[in-house]
Formats: C-alpha cells, structure tokens, sequence
C-alpha cells in the first residue's frame, strides 16, 4: 500500500500534460492577439481602397 501511494506521488505524466496545456493556451492568445491586430489592419486598407474608387467613380461620372 504503501509503495502504491508513492509511487502515485512521484508520477509526473500529469505535470507534462498540464505544461502542454499552458503552452498549447498561450500560442491560441498569441494567435488570436495576432489575428486581431491583422483584421484591424485588413478593415482599415479596405476602407481606404474603397473610398479611393468611390472617389474614383465620382470623379469619372462628372467628367463624362
């Protein structure tokens, strides 16, 4: 009995399964973080891509 008991506290296959978990949380934060910043960015271009050609439509439609 005694022996079952310590050998259940010198496992350590449940540390390494938690230290994945904590890495495997910390890139999905990351990518997300990531993510995020590059849809900001993507939104914004857009915008300005498509005030360029509206302005570009207006523009050509007053010269005809």
């Amino acid at each position: 009995m005694l022996k079952t008991i310590h050998s259940v506290l010198r496992d350590e296959s449940g540390a390494t399964a938690i230290e994945y978990g904590l890495i495997a949380a910390l890139v999905s934060v990351a990518a997300i973080a990531a993510l995020t910043a590059m849809g900001q960015n993507l939104a914004s271009m857009f915008s300005t891509v498509s005030s360029a050609l509206n302005n570009a439509v207006v523009s050509g439609a007053g010269s005809s």
